[in-house]
């Protein structure tokens, strides 16, 4: 008798625990048709070989062809070698504006980095990149 009653609160609570996993609830993700989308001409800057001291200035041009305006509410780079500008003011549609980026060129060698924008945008996060190798002045 203590086998059935065991076997039957087993597939009791087995049953139970399956409905559980099966109850989940679906999320549904809803997308804004009209939300900001942020085009970026070139996302990859290529400084090649500069000198040190050099300037070490890009401006990456971005443009709002989304249909609510976009606001770029940080920018932020992988170090602190490089070092973003950018304007608070929200885009609007079909504008173009530009984030400044300036590397710190006293720094000698090659050089690889990401500069996060973060923003209203439908895609969220956009990644600038910039490469290049310092050579020391002779």
């Amino acid at each position: 008798m203590k086998k059935i009653f065991f076997i039957l609160t087993f597939l009791f609570v087995s049953g139970l625990a399956l409905n559980a996993q099966n109850a989940t609830p679906v999320t549904t993700i809803k997308i804004n048709p009209d939300a900001a989308v942020i085009y970026i001409e070139q996302p990859e800057f290529d400084y090649g070989t500069i000198l040190q001291d050099a300037d070490g200035t890009h401006s990456f041009i971005y443009k709002n062809i989304g249909k609510e305006p976009l606001i770029l509410s940080n920018v932020r780079s992988s170090c602190g070698c490089t070092v973003p500008e950018w304007s608070m003011e929200p885009l609007l549609s079909g504008k173009q504006d530009t984030i400044v980026v300036k590397y710190n060129t006293n720094l000698i060698g090659p050089f690889n980095k990401a500069i996060n924008i973060f923003s209203n945008a439908s895609k969220q996060i956009e990644v600038l990149r910039i490469k290049g190798n310092v050579v020391e002045k002779k």
